[in-house]
């Protein structure tokens, strides 16, 4: 991304378009992360907010077996199977349909549905090195209402996580400002070896999104 000029457009408001539409699309042509996610053939930005946050904790590579929540439109996806070089297995999960990428296993369904866990663990068939989340709630304007939106999808991810992970496997998470519950952010620091928040350069500037990756499940400590 260093080095790159990009020059601002500026878009002209259509009698058609809202204020609030104008300026999402302002921010969309004028952001240098989504022009290189084009250029790169990435469905998201967000495939280099996965690709930062590896780049930081390195936790992708060859042959890992791994669990995509949250998955549309598909950057994640596509990230972890390229890392997987071949190897390994990827499935995903989201609400929304995900066009197919290849070297992975798409299913629309919502994940707070019972049997969207069990799908899924058949889909795996086995452990997973990596359980991955990028679910948010959709946002309402207020800020604890989606805090705690947010965090109840967390909660899910996280029981899943625990039931499928290997031993040494590693959880990621979108939370938004103001964290994991205590409890809750408790109970993962028992069962891993070492949680850490991050914040990839990719994340929107003033976006309250952040990440937390959890690495080294103590499998024994599972229930």
């Amino acid at each position: 991304m260093r080095g790159r000029k990009i020059l601002a457009v500026r878009v002209k408001t259509a009698k058609s378009r809202s204020k609030s539409s104008t300026k999402w699309l302002n921010r969309q042509l004028n952001d240098p992360y989504v022009a290189e996610a084009q250029r790169r053939g990435y469905r998201s930005r967000a495939a280099f907010k996965l690709i930062q946050l590896d780049e930081k904790f390195h936790f992708l590579g060859k042959g890992k077996r791994i669990v995509d929540l949250g998955c549309a439109p598909g950057g994640w996806t596509q990230v972890a199977v390229m890392r997987n070089k071949g190897a390994g297995k990827v499935v995903g999960i989201d609400i929304l349909e995900t066009q197919p990428v290849e070297g992975a296993t798409l299913i629309q369904q919502d994940f707070t549905e019972p049997e969207a866990a069990d799908r899924l663990k058949e889909l795996l068939n086995g452990e997973a090195d990596i359980v991955m989340s990028d679910m948010a709630a959709n946002t309402t304007g207020h800020q604890q209402t989606d805090h705690l939106r947010t965090i109840a999808l967390v909660e899910i991810a996280y029981e899943f996580a625990k039931e499928v992970l290997a031993e040494g496997g590693i959880f990621i998470t979108k939370v938004f400002k103001g964290g994991m519950e205590n409890t809750l952010l408790a109970d993962v620091k028992k069962n891993f070896k070492k949680v850490a928040h991050a914040k990839p350069d990719a994340s929107r500037e003033g976006s309250p999104e952040e990440y937390l990756v959890a690495m080294g499940f103590h499998k024994q400590n599972k229930e």
